[in-house]
């Protein structure tokens, strides 16, 4: 990104909006830790910073793929990136502010002040259209001061640079306020994130008018001048503090090329030599990443397949040190993309076989068995911390030979995301249904009748989520308060959809309470997933317990092996 002046920026072609939106990802990728630690519970699933650059990172690349420098088409292209990005609700909001702002500068070969502020706002319509229940407090409310700021400021004949700056110190106010917008910021002390993170990004987009670059490991002055200003939090150096325990420091990621690479059989293999395993790809190539003690064993596995590319191994003792860890969350598709690698055969010629099939997004290969016994076609691996993209949803879509194809997100931070998909896929009818759980997920699938109609199903699948009460035993990232609940770093939390309802120091007590609040005793099934971290004697010590309490509720327990949810019930 070569140096400019605020001088020489009188309006702004494709070119420079290229670096603008290399600029917003690269200012996102140095603090999007900061954005993720804003989560408002003090649950695992702290991700908005991650969700929001990852999406940022599409669009930035999508938008350098475009070799007019008419800024229609460079907008237009980082819109498509931010679309096919999009992760969790924050990912997908910001996608359409990307989309709202492409379509200001549609037949615009540059774009004066008046136009960027005529723009941003119309990307703010577009998002507020895009949100069933638009909330104010959130990105929405930041996004929209922005804006009207902009168009007042450039209306007064102001440059570019100073419409973006007073753009930013009216965002920065109003995400001050936020709080007051939204009783559940001010009691977890915080913010909101997604707000923060757009602010981040339009720091970055100011940095590149100002003539600064951002630099690869701290930021420039321009964009320290114009990000939000947080200080590094005791959650924040929790966050780090929990690394130094890892029993596996070694984050091993690599592809390996070859013929007949049997995946199902690789995951097998892998599945007790670390953690955080991840094994997807084709029969020509596979993307392995796994936590290990000793990369040279895993290594050593992987050549006996084929040849290994793109092999890197992170010591994440040593970055926790250096507080310079970054996650690197790239689909998969996007490493053999990179790699100049295609599948056997485009999924484009998969031809509809049936009429009904099913994606759905679980964690754990033991919930992913229990979904593919019930008929589902493609599991996406996802939930919390690890939210898939519209373009890992819709490559799922593709897969399966079926000409309605069901989604089911299984959590509240997917289903925006999968609700973009229709707009990729055009050759299959795509329905979402609204499952914000695994156990809502499940009970979907078992109202699902093959020779129903399709419309009828999916109100069937909808009225079923409502069928079964949720709940899910995990953990605390740090100290906070929510109610009457006093909760510490490392405390048990119980929560019932999606509400922390009880915080102890040990996991029968907490799995006890939490199962009380969801009334249990006057159903007929209780489901049990028990995580891969769960000893079996806790399971054994539950499961007597549920039975001494009221034998006549049947209960059923199966190994989920999803990471951070020790439990996870469905009660119906």
């Amino acid at each position: 990104m070569g140096p400019t002046t605020k001088k020489t920026i009188s309006e702004v072609n494709g070119q420079i909006w290229k670096q603008m939106m290399v600029a917003g990802a690269k200012t996102l990728e140095l603090r999007k830790r900061e954005v993720d630690a804003l989560n408002v519970f003090p649950v695992p699933d702290g991700d908005t910073g991650t969700n929001m650059f990852l999406t940022i990172q599409s669009a930035a690349r999508d938008s350098e793929k475009v070799t007019s420098d008419s800024i229609s088409d460079v907008a237009a292209g980082a819109s498509m990136g931010s679309l096919m990005g999009a992760r969790g609700n924050s990912g997908v909001i910001l996608s359409q502010l990307l989309r709202g702002i492409a379509k200001g500068f549609e037949g615009l070969t540059t774009a004066n002040p008046l136009q960027v502020a005529k723009a941003l706002q119309t990307g703010v319509d577009t998002a507020y259209k895009a949100v069933m229940k638009p909330v104010e407090g959130t990105i929405l409310t930041v996004s929209k001061e922005t804006a009207k700021a902009a168009f007042i400021m450039a209306k007064s004949g102001a440059t570019l640079l100073e419409t973006l700056q007073e753009a930013h110190l009216k965002g920065m106010k109003c995400l001050a306020k936020t709080p007051d917008m939204l009783p559940v910021l001010k009691q977890a002390g915080v913010v909101d994130a997604g707000g923060q993170g757009f602010l981040i990004i339009l720091g970055g987009w100011i940095a590149v008018l100002a003539g600064e670059s951002i630099a690869s490991d701290t930021l420039s002055e321009a964009a320290k001048k114009t990000t939000p200003n947080v200080p590094e939090t005791q959650e924040t150096k929790r966050e780090f503090m929990r690394i130094e325990n890892l029993d596996y420091p070694y984050c091993t990621e690599f592809l390996v090329k070859g013929t007949d690479l049997r995946v199902e059989r690789i995951r097998k293999d892998l599945k007790d030599r670390g953690d955080s395993l991840l094994v997807v790809g084709t029969p020509e190539v596979i993307k392995i990443h796994v936590h290990v003690k000793n990369p040279g064993k895993i290594l050593d596995y992987a050549i006996q397949w084929g040849s290994l590319h793109q092999v890197q191994i992170h010591n994440m003792l040593e970055q926790n040190e250096n507080m310079a860890h970054e996650m690197k969350d790239e689909s998969t598709e996007d490493e053999l993309t990179e790699a100049g690698l295609e599948a056997t055969k485009p999924l484009s010629e998969i031809q509809p076989s049936k009429e009904y099939g099913f994606v759905a997004v679980v964690m754990g290969q033991g919930i992913s068995d229990v979904f593919k016994s019930l008929g589902v076609d493609e599991v996406v691996f996802g939930g919390q911390t690890m939210n898939p993209s519209t373009e890992d949803l819709a490559q799922a879509v593709r897969k399966v030979s079926a000409r309605h194809v069901y989604i089911l997100p299984n959590n509240g931070n997917i289903i925006m995301a999968a609700r973009q998909v229709k707009d990729i896929v055009k050759d299959r009818v795509v329905t979402v249904i609204s499952s914000k759980s695994i156990p809502q997920g499940i009970s979907a699938l078992l109202v699902f009748n093959t020779e129903g109609e399709a419309q009828a199903n999916a109100q069937n699948m909808e009225r079923a989520l409502g069928n079964v009460v949720s709940g899910e035993v995990t953990y605390a990232v740090r100290d906070s308060q929510f109610g009457t609940l006093m909760i510490s770093s490392g405390d048990i939390l119980g929560l019932v959809e999606d509400t922390i309802v009880a915080s102890g120091q040990t996991l029968l007590e907490v799995a006890q309470e939490t199962l009380e609040k969801m009334d249990w005793k006057t159903h007929e099934l209780v489901t049990i997933f028990y995580g891969e971290e769960t000893l079996q004697e806790e399971i054994d010590r539950l499961q007597a317990w549920l039975k001494e309490q009221n034998p006549d509720v049947a209960v059923e327990a199966h190994p989920g092996r999803q990471p951070l949810y020790y439990y996870i019930f469905g009660v119906e």
